[in-house]
């Protein structure tokens, strides 16, 4: 990607029974557009004793979207939803004032073998709408706008780009592009994307001004209107970003906020267990005593 602004590597990181490697937020760079943290999960195998188990906690404040390369998960939240994601589909979750959810191995699957692999994201809230009512959107892979140029396969998985629409229900201008080629092709976007822009290699690798970049790393462009990159064969990117917004964001473990003050309460009302529940769900994964990104 010409015009390279900064490098990003994943980071392990702990979440709980589950580790996953950390992209974003970054100490140089907090967000790119609206995204403000991106964890690449996997890949992983797991036995017939291993299953992925993330009881229920809160977030405010932010969308989360999963994306599943491999594996399954099935989702419940506070307002009634449960929903197995498969490969290729979207789950898009909006906080906005409280939400609870867990993430769990299905039950058909806890006593076989099983892969995981996928991107969770979370994108956050327009300032006027932190305080929404929190709402659940399920996309399948069949929905998603996908189209090719040049031998070049695109799918749009969430937000506008390119003259085209991702169903998915977002609340600021952003995109997150999925780009896949069998052949090394020049790919140039030119000002067909709008604010920042950030590239994620999932497989294979990108060349860029004589420099050859591989996986498990965000190149964050220094003006995405510059968007220009050759992606080699066999390659998987992801291309996110949009419309920075004015305003700070505070972050604290799954908490996203303009004010410190709304963390603090929010810290309060998790401790104090006034967040909705999940039907059938008794446990919860406690606050952290520091959990600052």
């Amino acid at each position: 990607m010409s015009n390279i602004n900064l490098i990003i590597e994943e980071r392990p990181a702990d979440i709980g029974n589950f580790m996953v490697g950390r992209l974003l937020p970054f100490r140089n760079k907090r967000m790119v557009g609206p995204f403000i943290f991106i964890d690449h999960m996997g890949p992983v195998q797991m036995n017939e004793r291993q299953n992925m188990d993330v009881a229920p906690h809160p977030h405010i404040g932010l969308s989360t979207l999963t994306y599943l390369f491999e594996g399954h998960i099935m989702h419940r939240d506070s307002l009634g939803t449960a929903v197995e994601i498969n490969p290729g589909e979207v789950n898009w979750m909006t906080a906005g004032k409280g939400i609870v959810h867990s993430e769990r191995t299905p039950e058909y699957l806890r006593h076989s073998d099983k892969s995981m692999h996928g991107l969770q994201i979370w994108v956050a809230l327009p300032k006027e709408l932190e305080e929404m009512e929190p709402s659940f959107y399920h996309a399948g892979a069949e929905e998603l706008p996908a189209w090719e140029e040049e031998g070049v396969s695109y799918k749009l998985i969430a937000g506008e780009v390119f003259g085209k629409k991702s169903p998915v229900p977002v609340y600021s201008e952003l995109f997150f592009i999925e780009i896949k080629s069998k052949e090394r092709k020049t790919i140039k976007l030119g000002d067909r994307l709008k604010g920042e822009a950030g590239l994620y290699i999932l497989e294979g690798s990108i060349e860029s001004d004589g420099n050859i970049y591989e996986p498990k790393r965000i190149l964050v462009a220094k003006d995405s209107s510059l968007c220009e990159f050759t992606i080699g064969a066999n390659t998987t990117i992801y291309i996110f970003g949009g419309v920075p917004f004015e305003e700070e964001r505070f972050i604290y473990w799954n908490f996203v906020a303009t004010s410190q003050e709304r963390i603090e309460k929010a810290k309060e009302g998790w401790q104090e267990q006034t967040f909705p529940k999940i039907d059938g769900e008794t446990e919860f994964v406690p606050l952290p005593l520091a959990r600052k990104y």
